[in-house]
């Protein structure tokens, strides 16, 4: 156990105002919001997007009562018990604390880094060494200079070995996790093509990230890329390839028609041949590296193969699903331990569509009095009203818990009770070991759906949103549109991240979405675009807030307000500088405000209009113009009605291209989701469109496909059948070879026309099987453009009855 009189060497503070010295430290935080232990946790006020120091209120009102700072100009007096650490630079604060923990360490310690597979490689290699040893394994992908620091926090002595993730995406960054990590193992998985961008070349890329194994004695790695010419000479290497000097060597490889591998391997003069259900080449290679780390750790060859039997492919994402009888199921069954818990609770917690919330809980590997004790201290904390156990070491907990418990002693017999419980109108958080097959009970929980699959990245639009803020001045507020079911990525599910990460504002396009985010646990400033007479009662009963585009809708909102005697009701004013779609023009000001000034019933929260081109500098003299006519219409409105009114005009593209229109807000959209329409940012992929084949046909050359004998193929092919169709929002402009999808990393183009429920592509050059995944849109900007279209279309057409599955990490 940590107090802050111990912290304090390590921290290397410029002065401090210590309050209780003896002040226990069991978990150390950043963020306001995922605060659980206040009164024993050591807050770092970190800078990067938004800067920590303006949450230290928010943290100090939740109990907290020590601070790593950064700023000198702190009031303390507003904070009269609490201890404050002044340092140079919190960030370097915190990893150097890490440092030294980590020091005490002083069992084997698993560092891994490369540009793809570390988080996969780190959790078979977690998997295959849980039987017989208590291994710690990061997090997820907290791989970044703050997700390790976090990471080495939660390590003791309880365990038997570590495994460190480790990511850089520019030169400089790896030393500061080589001195947090200390591997006294390295493998180093591959240098891909990922996180390219901030590396001037290759060499640059791979030196940069072997200085994880600047004083590591072993490294581990595929010998194909050459990794040892850039190692101390003084390092031991312990490869696999084809070459005569890899400790393994690898004979043969053959893929099965059953979707699974036959691998033939030389260890020692022993030749060995194991199956992997695995095809692709990435999945092989991290097989590889982790036979070959097993085989280095002394494992007999037998064993190795016996666990490796039993791998599976890793959803290595906590996954968010509709569940039967409104539930909302947080799947996430591939690893736990406490430091995942924690994250996954967190994510719980996010979650406002139901009040009432249940864990599915199994039993944990190793599970002691010191992290019994951490359990229970972080299940208190929770708001749960149901935990449902599973495994005999949890029992114990029987009456150390107030919450309704229920235990099972199995998986098995959880899934055969599970007819006799209810679960309704609720989030559900099943986490779990691999090794309890949890899956299998979200299985039985998730409603049935389509088999076509939209996934939501719901990290990446995290991602994107503090893209777009880290452009935003302070006093600059956000407005979020999650119109048209957030661009077809789904309402309340996206709504919950962006209350969480405290936008200012969400903006529908219709009374009955803002209704429903209501009914969700949506407590944000909600703006309703266009409505019309018939929701006037909505609007009031949901506290959501009207754009008011005319004197029709404005006259009769005034006399509906009057009966239902309310006084300064909000709304948005849309002023029509150029679009000429909706809104009062300029020269009708004089008439709106007259009409304004003399109805209390109204409060103008905000006047607005909306920018034509401001991503097209063809028409930049236009923009300039909107702007300036925008901004005068504002100040008449301003001026006749006596007080302060927000301005808005900037959409996506003016946040990028017009700083000067940001004025007292901006409206986020389309960017949000990931698509840049101005090719300026580093935007991530929010969502991605699946399907699968449900049938492959051989057919001869002449043979037609699909409806009116369009598909004539000229060659015999292999038809492809896949689950996708025009009722799922697939236009039937993709027809006739227009259309191209993803199976297995080449492109396949459609054939014949688009059918209502599927359609049909040609794999004749590509190595498909039934029942493969299909990315329906490989690439969105050039899909939009095939059928003369936008992006924004492609995505709000996707169809309600397509599944979304939203996972983050």
């Amino acid at each position: 156990m940590y107090t802050l009189a111990s912290i304090l060497p390590y921290i290397h503070t410029k002065r401090q105002l210590v309050h209780n010295a003896e002040q226990p430290i069991y978990d150390l935080a950043y963020d306001s919001r995922k605060i659980r232990n206040a009164g024993y946790s050591l807050f770092f006020a970190l800078k990067n997007v938004r800067d920590g120091h303006t949450f230290i209120p928010d943290a100090y009102q939740k109990g907290v009562r020590a601070f790593v700072v950064s700023h000198d100009d702190i009031d303390t007096s507003l904070y009269p018990d609490a201890s404050f650490f002044w340092v140079d630079d919190v960030l370097s604060a915190l990893q150097e604390l890490a440092r030294y923990h980590r020091k005490k360490f002083k069992k084997p310690v698993i560092g891994i880094t490369g540009s793809n597979g570390k988080t996969i490689v780190k959790e078979w290699l977690a998997q295959l060494l849980q039987e017989d040893k208590k291994v710690y394994q990061s997090p997820k992908s907290y791989n970044s200079q703050l997700g390790v620091a976090l990471s080495l926090w939660n390590l003791s002595d309880d365990y038997d070995c570590a495994i460190i993730e480790a990511g850089i995406s520019l030169p400089g960054e790896m030393d500061h996790l080589q001195a947090m990590i200390c591997p006294d193992i390295g493998i180093m998985t591959n240098i891909g093509v990922a996180h390219a961008d901030g590396f001037a070349s290759k060499t640059l890329k791979i030196t940069e990230k072997l200085k994880l194994f600047k004083h590591t004695k072993n490294v581990i790695f595929p010998s194909r890329y050459g990794f040892e010419e850039y190692l101390p000479a003084e390092t031991s290497m312990f490869t696999f390839g084809e070459g005569d000097m890899d400790e393994v060597k690898v004979l043969r490889i053959e893929e099965r028609r059953d979707g699974c591998s036959s691998i033939q391997v030389s260890y020692r003069q022993e030749i060995v041949t194991f199956t992997v259900p695995f095809v692709d080449k990435a999945s092989i290679e991290n097989v590889l590296i982790c036979l070959t780390t097993l085989l280095f750790l002394d494992y007999p060859l037998d064993t190795i193969l016996h666990k490796l039997g039993r791998l599976r492919p890793l959803e290595m994402r906590l996954q968010l699903k509709k569940g039967r009888n409104n539930c909302s199921i947080i799947d996430d069954t591939y690893s736990n331990d406490l430091a995942s818990l924690q994250i996954a609770l967190d994510f719980l917690d996010q979650q406002q569509q139901h009040k009432k919330k249940t864990l599915i809980l199994s039993d944990m590997d190793g599970l002691n009095d010191h992290l019994e004790a951490k359990l229970l201290s972080i299940l208190r904390q929770q708001n749960l009203n149901r935990i449902i156990m599973v495994g005999k070491s949890l029992s114990r907990l029987q009456d150390k818990l107030g919450t309704i418990l229920v235990f099972f002693d199995s998986t098995e017999e959880l899934m055969r009770n599970l007819g006799n419980m209810v679960f309704e109108n609720e989030s559900i958080l099943i986490k779990g070991s691999r090794r309890f097959h949890l899956e299998d009970v979200s299985k039985l929980l998730v409603a049935k759906s389509h088999e076509t699959v939209l996934e939501i990245n719901l990290s990446a639009l995290e991602h994107n949103l503090q893209v777009y803020r880290s452009m935003l001045p302070l006093n600059v507020k956000l407005m979020v549109m999650v119109k048209a079911f957030s661009y077809g990525s789904g309402s309340y599910e996206v709504a919950n991240l962006l209350q969480f990460n405290k936008v200012d504002y969400l903006t529908v396009a219709f009374a009955d979405e803002g209704v429903e985010l209501r009914q969700h646990g949506i407590d944000l400033p909600i703006m309703v675009l266009s409505p019309d007479e018939q929701v006037f009662e909505s609007l009031l009963t949901s506290n959501l807030e009207p754009e008011i585009y005319s004197f029709r809708i404005l006259r009769a909102l005034i006399d509906f307000l009057r009966i239902r005697k309310q006084k300064a009701f909000p709304v948005h004013i849309k002023i029509d500088t150029g679009m000429h779609r909706l809104g009062f023009l300029p020269d009708e000001m004089d008439e709106l405000t007259t009409l304004l000034s003399a109805a209390p019933e109204i409060k103008v929260k905000t006047v607005f209009s909306h920018l034509v081109a401001s991503g097209n500098k063809q028409h930049d003299d236009f923009t300039i113009q909107q702007i300036s006519l925008f901004s005068s219409s504002a100040d008449k409105l301003e001026e006749m009605l006596g007080y302060r009114v927000f301005r808005h005009i900037a959409n996506t593209s003016g946040i990028v291209n017009w700083p000067s229109a940001y004025m007292d807000m901006v409206r986020l959209g389309i960017g949000l989701y990931g698509v840049d329409m101005d090719g300026k940012l580093t935007l991530e992929q929010v969502s991605e469109l699946k399907t699968t084949i449900t049938q492959i046909k051989k057919l001869p050359a002449g043979a037609t496909v699909g409806y009116d004998r369009k598909g004539l193929l000229s060659r015999p092919s292999r038809i492809a059948t896949v689950k996708i169709g025009y009722a799922d929002g697939y236009s039937r402009r993709f027809g006739g070879g227009v259309g191209e999808m993803s199976i297995n990393g080449q492109r396949a183009r459609t054939v014949g026309s688009i059918c209502m429920d599927m359609c049909m592509l040609d794999v004749t050059d590509i190595a498909a099987q039934e029942l493969d995944e299909v990315v329906v849109f490989p690439d969105l900007t050039e899909a939009a453009q095939r059928i003369g279209t936008i992006p924004y279309e492609l995505l709000v057409n996707i169809a309600a009855r397509v599944k979304r599955v939203y996972f983050y990490g």
